[in-house]
Formats: structure tokens, sequence, C-alpha cells
């Protein structure tokens, strides 16, 4: 792994069993990210985006090859291990936000921290600085239910930058949320990520959105079937139609 790199997926495949039936959703994958970079992962609905990010994350673990995230061979751990990393190293965005509805919005933004032992007033500070840098001075003591979608990322932003995490890991971040809106979240996440210096990869179908980072990782069919800085060549989508099997038997 190179030495600036803080991720590094090495010949990753993800193969699932249904019945009698191998179904290969990630075959060979190897590519390393550097530190303080943004990378996008693109590619048509079932060309193994969110498994791979999931694999990335430490979410889930591959059928063979490994990924190593700051020198850790995140995929080998035990899963104690596993949470001691995700917890201090990782941060995330959910497409469908994930709040906890119980909590209000500076609790969910404490809630990373609070798992530290960091003491309550020092996470209650910071988190109400993160809140009010995303807009949402007003509306701390909120429950998920009574924010919009838009301020319920908002409050994901927050949540997934309080630990300061070394990378952080967005999946269709702006999915779920109108284009206005959905502008609004990226630059913001942008605006975050340069603040923290955290190294940002995002699964997304929206191309403009992909296009903001510095790197594009295009998926077909379980594959790495372009890998592209913006300006190096436009890189041309496959859409939905042109890919008939996203996912394909193994050998």
């Amino acid at each position: 792994m190179n030495h600036s790199s803080i991720l590094s997926v090495q010949k990753v495949t993800k193969t699932f069993v249904s019945g009698d039936h191998k179904l290969t959703v990630l075959d060979t994958i190897s590519f390393n990210v550097e530190k303080g970079t943004t990378c996008a992962i693109v590619g048509p609905s079932g060309s193994g985006k969110t498994t791979l990010l999931g694999l990335c994350a430490g979410l889930d673990r591959p059928t063979s090859g490994r990924v190593v995230l700051n020198g850790q061979p995140i995929s080998n751990m035990k899963e104690d291990e596993l949470n001691s990393v995700r917890n201090e190293q990782i941060g995330f965005v959910f497409q469908s936000f994930q709040l906890i509805s119980t909590l209000t919005a500076l609790e969910n933004v404490m809630v990373p921290v609070e798992l530290r032992g960091v003491p309550y007033r020092e996470v209650e500070q910071k988190a109400k600085e993160l809140l009010a840098q995303v807009g949402l001075k007003e509306r701390l003591h909120h429950y998920p239910n009574q924010l919009s979608g838009g301020e319920q990322q908002r409050v994901g932003l927050a949540r997934a930058f309080i630990h300061k995490p070394d990378i952080l890991f967005a999946d269709e971040p702006t999915g779920n949320l109108d284009s206005e809106t959905g502008e609004q979240i990226e630059d913001l996440l942008f605006d975050l990520n340069r603040e923290s210096g955290t190294t940002l990869i995002i699964v997304t179908h929206d191309r403009e959105l992909a296009e903001k980072c510095d790197r594009i990782i295009e998926l077909k069919s379980g594959e790495i079937f372009r890998d592209t800085q913006p300006g190096e060549s436009e890189p041309e989508f496959a859409s939905e139609e042109t890919v008939n099997a996203e996912i394909k038997p193994a050998g």
C-alpha cells in the first residue's frame, strides 16, 4: 500500500449464494485512494456500488481479497476490533439519513463521540457548533419527524463529521432530496470535508455530484469499467438501459 494511501482495495471479490446459484456482485476489484482526496463511485443500478462501499467501510467482508484502511487489514479483523476502527476512523452519510427517531437533532449528532467517552459538555458544545454550521442552530431540540428531509440530512452531515473521521463514506447522500436541497447538501458536504481534511468516498447516480470529486471510479457488471479524474477525459456514464446483466453468474 502506497504510504499516502488511506484505503487499499486488493483483488476484492464478493459472491452471494442463492439456492444453487452463485452471484458475483464484485469481481477482482483493486484500487487505492489517497489521503485527503475525494472519490466518486458510479455506475448503473446493480453494478456493485453500494456493496463495494460496504466492504470499504468494514460493514461487510469480501469473499476473497482484502481491504486495508490506514495500514490495517479490516477485512480480516475480529468484530470488536472492527467496531473500534469504525467508531474512531470512519464516518457515514446515508441516503435514508439513519437518524435515531427518539433522539433530538443535538442528541443524534452527539452519539458517535459519546460512545468514545468524551466529556458530555465538550461533545454538546461541538455538536451545537456543527449544527449551527449546517444551518440548524434553531432546530437543536427537534426530533427527526419534526425536520424536513434536507434538515435531517444536515443533521446526518454534522453527525458524520463530529468525531473528525479519517475517511467518510456517503451512500447516495442526496438521493432522497429534491435538486435544490440536494445541491445545498452537496455544498455543505464538500465544505465540511475541506475544513476537516477528511478523505471522502461517495456512491452516487448524480453525474454533477461525481464530477465535483477529484476522481471517478465507474463500475459496470461488478468490475471497474473506467477510473478517471474529471478533466482527463469526459466520462460517459453507462446508462441503466445499456447494461443488460449487472450481476453476473460466477464462473
